[in-house]
């Protein structure tokens, strides 16, 4: 006897949510990894069950919308929808004054006048000069970003995308864009060497700062304004990309 319509939409939908049940409990340790991850360079203020529980509700979007023909694997895609749930609900209460955000504004058109002018990488002391401050002052402003507001690799991913790959499904969808995947690639592979290194270490390799920085042989607060300056960086140089 043939199987009613109903019948067979039915079954396929108990198919799909027996394997989504199956990539959520597999993948629900990717979740715990991400959290911890993050929590080393949130303030005390960021609670770590806050991060699981918005992680937990990513890894759950991702068993749903996930499509092999994509050609990424699941754990990329989750990883990405993972920890954009974690930072979208760390954004609910953004602790940063204004002067923060205002600063990070700052450095990323400093960089970007100076190696527009110049047409190479901006040196420290050249960003300083760029922002009427001492090279100090300078430092200061990026420990400023990193210490007080999620002014990371992360956060240029959203602030690299056109308006209209963010929409309410979270900043990081815009990451299937392959022709933004592409832009970013290529800033990131013209980063500074030490800049380049630095990014491989925490998002590949998973170390933290001061893993870092036995590696670079520099301080723990320096690997964190090198951090931030590569992502005020990319920005910079992602800041006229389109879609076109």
């Amino acid at each position: 006897m043939m199987a009613s319509a109903g019948g067979v939409s039915m079954y396929t939908r108990a198919q799909n949510n027996n394997y989504q049940d199956q990539l959520v409990e597999q993948f629900a340790p990717l979740v715990k990894r991400i959290a911890y991850h993050l929590l080393g360079r949130l303030p005390a203020s960021v609670q770590v069950d806050d991060l699981l529980q918005a992680g937990m509700i990513g890894l759950l979007e991702a068993s749903r919308k996930f499509d092999h023909g994509k050609g990424a694997s699941f754990e990329t895609y989750a990883g990405i929808r993972i920890r954009g749930a974690m930072l979208d609900e760390v954004r609910k209460g953004d602790w940063a004054p204004r002067s923060v955000h205002r600063n990070s504004r700052m450095v990323s058109e400093a960089i970007r006048a100076v190696e527009s002018r110049l047409g190479r990488d901006a040196k420290d002391h050249e960003v300083a000069a760029e922002l009427d401050v001492s090279v100090d002052d300078y430092y200061a402003m990026l420990n400023d970003t990193a210490g007080s507001r999620l002014f990371s690799f992360d956060d240029l991913l959203a602030a690299g995308m056109p308006a209209e790959s963010v929409g309410e499904e979270g900043p990081f969808d815009g990451l299937r864009d392959d022709r933004f995947r592409a832009a970013l690639v290529e800033a990131i592979d013209s980063l500074p060497e030490r800049e380049r290194l630095l990014l491989s270490l925490y998002y590949d390799e998973e170390l933290n700062l001061k893993e870092i920085g036995a590696v670079l042989g520099v301080s723990e607060s320096r690997v964190s304004q090198l951090h931030s300056q590569s992502a005020a960086r990319l920005r910079a140089r992602l800041s006229g990309w389109q879609g076109d």
